[in-house]
């Protein structure tokens, strides 16, 4: 019997289908990576199992009692309860237990009435049996996993920054041992450490989950199945991801010939309607027609148009491009030591170190969006910087894509804004939809045309790979290798950097 039970989903967004009549199972133990192209509808899918969504069509079942575990990066937190206050609530339960033993003793001991001592013991069974004694060594295990001891344990809620946040929230949701987790995402705001640990603990997890992830050397360390999304279904793979890309590849190439074959039956058909419809053959004419009308039309196989980037690198002179003396980032109070480092003219510099250390406090001060404390830095007078934050934030989250490149660069038609939006990976349907309802994936990647579109001779990048497909990173990666000025690069993804990066500078190291 399945956990999980997908019949029939059908959903779309404004006017794109997401899934049409799609079906799968979740089994018990079962670790299930879900995969597609940005705004494919990963995360749609998981609202939808959650409940949080309401599907146009379809089945939804999960077995009765089933305990879920969801990370929810925005879920509600009691900002004055510090990181181990917050953490204990996984265990709730067994405190309150606790509480009743003791409430029962001191009853006994006001009353005299030992006949409570049989329930007394029944309690401190259950405790026992749920390993209660061990709770601050299990907590220990995950804080140090997933580096929370580095932000320290006694750290308010609401002093906390959002990679923070959501690992510990994530952390809580390991601590409470569900069922089933449900994982959107888990390594966006981790260091690779930290993703390893994940990725051990997960590979041994006792119960079933669903994750969805880009990070395909976690999927492939962490699944033992694969639930891809493309084209408006679902179609699961058994197998590790490595086995569901051989299987893969063999059936795009199977669809597309099946499209193109389809493609050419319509076309030839439409040209024999239009010959005869009004002529000795109109009744054939009709026939075919509602044939037509009635055949299933396979979509358009959206993986022929790959994204390509490609930076307006300008001329850039002098030696050092950037050299930065006694700086002391923060907000209101410094977060690191001061810093000393330079870089020179074209060089590429990746920037490493824990989550929440300070790296993007860091870019924001080189780009001027916050002061620095103390110290000072200095760009080249030829710098023209290109900056990519890694948050989604937008003016005016009502504005298409195409209104907003049209309102930073309007000297350029809309025609030529399609085809730069198309170049970066952004699908045309999604050109004119407001920008806060598009994916993470297709929203970085308007926010990477913007700067394609901006010449420039130093890109400063805080983790422009965390919401992007494999396709999208594969292009990234080509145009920094092909960008002649210098980078600047905050990333936890090493594989993504570690073919072109010249150097890194470890703020821990600092410290």
């Amino acid at each position: 019997m399945s956990l999980l039970e997908v019949r029939n989903l059908t959903h779309s967004y404004i006017d794109k289908v997401l899934y049409d009549k799609a079906s799968f199972d979740l089994y018990k133990g079962e670790h299930m990576g879900i995969v597609g192209q940005n705004g494919a509808g990963k995360s749609t899918l998981i609202k939808i199992l959650m409940g949080e969504m309401i599907p146009d069509n379809g089945l939804i079942k999960w077995q009765p009692s089933i305990r879920i575990g969801h990370l929810d990066q925005y879920a509600k937190m009691n900002g004055t309860q510090t990181i181990i206050e917050y953490l204990n609530t996984a265990f709730a339960n067994l405190f309150d237990l606790e509480k009743k033993i003791n409430d029962l003793y001191q009853e006994m001991a006001d009353t005299g009435n030992y006949d409570l001592l049989e329930q007394t013991a029944a309690y401190q069974e259950k405790l026992e049996a749920s390993d209660f004694y061990l709770i601050d060594s299990q907590i220990d295990k995950v804080v140090y996993g997933l580096g929370i001891n580095a932000i320290g344990t006694n750290r308010l809620i609401n002093e906390l920054s959002g990679g923070q946040r959501a690992k510990v929230i994530l952390a809580k949701l390991l601590l409470e041992k569900p069922n089933v987790l449900l994982l959107d995402e888990p390594t966006n705001f981790l260091d690779k450490e930290h993703v390893e640990w994940l990725a051990n603990y997960l590979a041994v997890f006792d119960g079933a989950y669903i994750i969805v992830s880009h990070d395909y050397d976690f999927l492939e360390k962490v699944s033992s199945c694969i639930c891809d999304i493309e084209f408006g279904t679902i179609k699961k793979y058994t197998g590790k991801y490595s086995d569901f890309l051989k299987q893969k590849e063999h059936l795009r190439e199977d669809y597309i010939r099946q499209y193109e074959a389809q493609q050419k039956k319509i076309e030839k058909t439409e040209e024999f309607i239009r010959k005869n419809i009004a002529g000795v053959n109109t009744k054939i004419a009709q026939g075919r027609r509602k044939q037509l009308e009635r055949l299933e039309r396979l979509a358009p196989p959206t993986f022929t148009h790959k994204p390509a980037f490609a930076f307006k690198d300008i001329p850039l002179s002098g030696q050092i491009a950037l050299s930065v003396n006694e700086l002391e980032v923060g907000y209101g109070k410094p977060l690191l030591p001061k810093l000393n480092f330079s870089v020179l003219g074209g060089e590429k510099l990746v920037i490493t170190g824990f989550n929440g250390i300070g790296k993007s406090t860091l870019l924001k001060t080189l780009v001027q969006r916050i002061s620095a404390i103390a110290g000072r830095f200095r760009f080249s007078e030829s710098v023209k910087i290109g900056y990519f934050e890694q948050d989604l934030v937008w003016e005016d989250g009502t504005k298409s894509p195409l209104q907003i490149i049209s309102d930073y660069y309007p000297k350029l038609g809309l025609k030529e804004i399609r085809s730069r939006l198309a170049q970066c990976g952004v699908k045309n349907t999604h050109t004119t939809q407001a920008i806060a309802t598009l994916s993470g994936g297709e929203q970085s990647k308007v926010k990477l045309c913007l700067l394609v579109l901006s010449p420039c001779n130093f890109l400063i990048l805080d983790e422009p790979t965390n919401h992007l497909d494999a396709e999208t990173k594969e292009a990234l990666q080509k145009a920094l290798i092909q960008f002649k000025g210098s980078v600047l690069l905050v990333s936890h993804e090493e594989k993504f950097y570690q073919q072109w990066a010249d150097r890194s500078l470890n703020i821990e190291d600092c410290i």
